[in-house]
C-alpha cells in the first residue's frame, strides 16, 4: 500500500527553523515532481515548493529565500527546511509525489503535519 508519511512538524518561536521530511513507503522505483503544500486555517491549500523535471526547483514568493526544498533517492524521501519561520508560515504542510512502481505510477499526497509558528 502506497503511503507518504511526513515528520517533523511541532511549534516554534518566530526566527526559529524547522525541517520537514516526507518518505514514500511500498519500495517505489522512483518519484517526480515532489512538492510542498500548506493549507493555512479557513484558507485552501497553496504550493510552497516544488522540484519539477531537469532538477527544476521553485519557491512560493514568500518562501523565496528562507525555504529550500531537496530529495533524497536513496530513501524515497524530500524535505523541506524551513528558516527565518514567521507566524503566517503556520498551517498543516503536505507533500505530493508522483511516485512510480513497477506496477504503475499515481499521485499521492500525505497526511500533512502541522506547523504552528508563534510570534
Amino acid at each position: 500500500q502506497v503511503q507518504l508519511v511526513e515528520s517533523g512538524g511541532g511549534l516554534v518561536q518566530a526566527g526559529g527553523s524547522m525541517k520537514l521530511s516526507c518518505e514514500a513507503s511500498g519500495r517505489p522505483v522512483s518519484f517526480n515532481n515532489p512538492a510542498w503544500y500548506r493549507q493555512a486555517p479557513g484558507e485552501e491549500r497553496e504550493l510552497v515548493a516544488i522540484i519539477r523535471s531537469g532538477n527544476d526547483i521553485a519557491y512560493a514568493d514568500s518562501e523565496k529565500g528562507r525555504f529550500n526544498i531537496s530529495r533524497d533517492r536513496a530513501r524515497n524521501a524530500i524535505h523541506l527546511q524551513m528558516n527565518s519561520l514567521k507566524p503566517e508560515d503556520t498551517g498543516v504542510y503536505y507533500c505530493k509525489m508522483c511516485v512510480v512502481y513497477h506496477t504503475g505510477a499515481g499521485d499521492y499526497w500525505g497526511k500533512g503535519t502541522q506547523v504552528t509558528v508563534s510570534s
